[in-house]
């Protein structure tokens, strides 16, 4: 049997000191668990990307955000199912970081501490595909 597409949104929420928000996944997750990732997720039934964005990143930060230029695609292969993320930044952000039961810890890190710790592997795709630069 053929593994169904998800198509994902992530988005880069910077702060003023130009560090990243990332979330890292529940133990219990099915994909990647206990991994650092950004903010994002599935893009539901007739719904736009850049209001899948938003709702995501509010579900899960309880933060605010406008959707700001696009940054990079990526195709990814699970057990279970394939994925193809777009990942945009986000711009315009209010609100104080609260995470949802989804995640079970986040911090601001900039990109050389990022790369140190434990990351899913789409995310470890875009910072090589950026070149290391988010």
């Amino acid at each position: 049997m053929e593994k169904p597409y998800c198509l994902t949104m992530r988005g880069i929420v910077k702060n003023e000191n130009d560090e990243i928000l990332i979330l890292k996944r529940h133990p219990k997750s099915k994909t990647d668990p206990c991994k650092w990732e950004l903010p994002g997720g599935k893009i539901e039934k007739g719904e736009y990307f850049d209001e899948a964005l938003i709702r995501e990143i509010k579900e899960e930060t309880n933060l605010d955000v406008k959707v700001g230029d696009f940054c990079e695609a990526l195709q990814n292969d699970y057990s279970h199912k394939r994925t193809v993320q777009l990942i945009m930044y986000a711009k315009d952000i209010t609100g104080e970081v609260k995470i949802s039961d989804e995640h079970y810890d986040w911090m601001w890190a900039s990109l050389d501490r990022i790369k140190t710790l434990k990351i899913t592997s789409s995310f470890e795709k875009i910072i090589k595909k950026r070149n290391n630069k988010l």
